[in-house]
């Protein structure tokens, strides 16, 4: 049976922690075979992660590992070397997250890849990139973060710029990096040549930040954060409703704005002069999300949502994972799944894939690997052609 789109298709991991992995569970939820390779007792540190602890376990590498095989090589070691070489014979993207030079340094630069295979498609992630004046340093999503810029458009105007509790710059490159080894495949369709990927975590949250640059350039605008609204566009805030709790309400396009005025039973504010335009809302954003709050601040969240939503209004609560793992339409969609976690003899949640395509969805096929190393017999053996004693040979040498 065909497991999604990119069916075939075989890739190599030898990164740890998040961006490379993400790009190559990404990968691996389209369909492709994805072999992670770790050192030798040194296991990826996301095996360790997340918040939750069941019989000792944490659950953040149930979320990075699926559709992944588990081998173990030293690629600092020649034997180590050749045996990943025998594995690019036979591959198409290789997806690392080292620090720039690391590869050369093992003697697997592209060049050697590229001599061995040359369609092969090597996908590199890093800090700032394999190229300029800060390419030799390390980089964390969090350093990414504040470097580009983004971490400065967070948070409340006059405040300290904090973070997402998440690793954002990490799956910003991670998704990048994928987009990237997506567009080589295609390319090598036509050339029949390989390429390298180069995805930076800095560069990767620069891109998303919209018009901050060309605002900069044109007018010397530094856009500064913004609380809860985005500043000129109105109304598109949070709003207080009567049990307390947060909705959101977005109608900053015209025409929706008119269908939040009807709904709200002032009509006539869409024709206000202070409101009439995107410009003017902009301007009296205060006083626009003062009448906004009053009209909510008298109504229940669901009522809100259900009123504003059948006028067309863009109107929403703000879930905790609680009522996320609830939400019937996510439910629906197949967005949230199961995924077995042998170490623990359980089921663990997690999120489905996307995006959803018609005719090739990708899919769950397996939870990741417990333990590392665990398909070494079947891709060293069945895949390359290795004998049980050349394998225990190469274990007996710490190589595996």
């Amino acid at each position: 049976m065909t497991t999604g789109a990119l069916d075939g298709i075989r890739v190599l991991e030898i990164g740890t922690l998040i961006s490379g992995p993400f790009a190559g569970r990404l990968l691996g939820d389209m369909g492709a075979e994805v072999i992670k390779i770790e050192p030798p007792g040194m296991p990826d540190p996301l095996r360790t992660w997340g918040q939750a602890e069941l019989e000792g376990h944490r659950f953040f590498w149930t979320v990075h590992a699926r559709n992944k095989k588990a081998v173990t090589l030293d690629l600092r070691t020649e034997a180590g070397r050749e045996l990943f070489l025998e594995l690019v014979d036979c591959s198409d993207i290789i997806v690392e997250n080292f620090r720039p030079g690391t590869l050369e340094r093992w003697n697997l630069g592209y060049d050697v890849l590229h001599a061995r295979n040359r369609g092969i498609i090597l996908v590199r992630v890093s800090g700032y990139g394999q190229t300029g004046p800060d390419a030799h340093r390390a980089g964390y999503a969090s350093v990414a973060e504040a470097a580009s810029g983004l971490r400065h458009l967070n948070g409340f105007p006059d405040g300290p710029p904090p973070r997402l509790a998440l690793s954002l710059g990490d799956s910003l490159a991670g998704m990048f990096a994928a987009q990237g080894a997506l567009a080589a495949l295609y390319r090598r369709t036509v050339t029949g040549e390989g390429q390298v990927v180069d995805a930076a975590l800095t560069e990767s949250c620069l891109a998303i930040q919209e018009s901050t640059i060309p605002d900069y350039d044109v007018g010397g605008v530094v856009r500064g954060p913004s609380g809860t609204r985005l500043e000129g566009i109105a109304p598109s805030n949070i709003y207080r409703s009567a049990d307390g709790s947060w909705v959101v309400i977005a109608a900053n396009q015209d025409t929706v704005f008119r269908r939040l005025c009807a709904a709200m039973g002032q009509p006539e504010l869409a024709d206000d002069d202070r409101f009439a335009n995107h410009r003017a809302r902009g301007r009296n954003q205060d006083e626009l999300d003062k009448l906004i709050g009053d009209w909510a601040s008298q109504r229940q969240p669901n009522d809100i949502i259900e009123t504003l939503s059948a006028a067309g209004v863009i109107a929403g609560p703000i879930n905790t994972v609680a009522e996320v793992v609830t939400d019937p339409q996510l439910r629906a969609r197949g967005m949230l799944v199961d995924h077995w976690d042998d170490r623990v003899n359980r089921s663990v949640l997690g999120p489905g894939v996307v995006p959803v395509l018609s005719e090739s969805p990708g899919t769950v096929r397996n939870s990741g690997p417990s333990r590392p190393g665990l398909d070494n017999d079947e891709v060293y053996r069945d895949l390359l052609g290795h004998t049980d004693e050349e394998l225990a040979a190469l274990a007996a040498e710490g190589v595996l």
